[in-house]
């Protein structure tokens, strides 16, 4: 089943979040919870996580997106 991986909130007004790296690359095996990328704000880089322990199965945005909060932003295969 592929579990969907969101574009976090970053801060309370955040309505955008730009991927500034993608740590994990398709094909690779993560764990739930494991950083697979950083998000760029203006005042710091930060880490987000797998929903999902699976294997990273697409990536939809790339580095350098500007995607809206609760767009999907990648694909865990989970296996099930």
């Amino acid at each position: 089943m592929r579990v969907p991986v969101e574009m976090p909130r970053l801060g309370y007004d955040t309505e955008v979040g730009k991927i500034g790296n993608w740590t994990a690359k398709v094909g690779d095996t993560v764990t739930a919870g494991q950083p697979i990328g950083e998000l760029e704000t203006e005042k710091a880089t930060v880490e987000f996580e797998s929903p999902a322990a699976g294997t990273l199965a697409e990536i939809v945005h790339a580095a350098g997106s500007e995607v809206a909060v609760g767009t999907v932003i990648a694909y865990i295969e989970d296996g099930k």
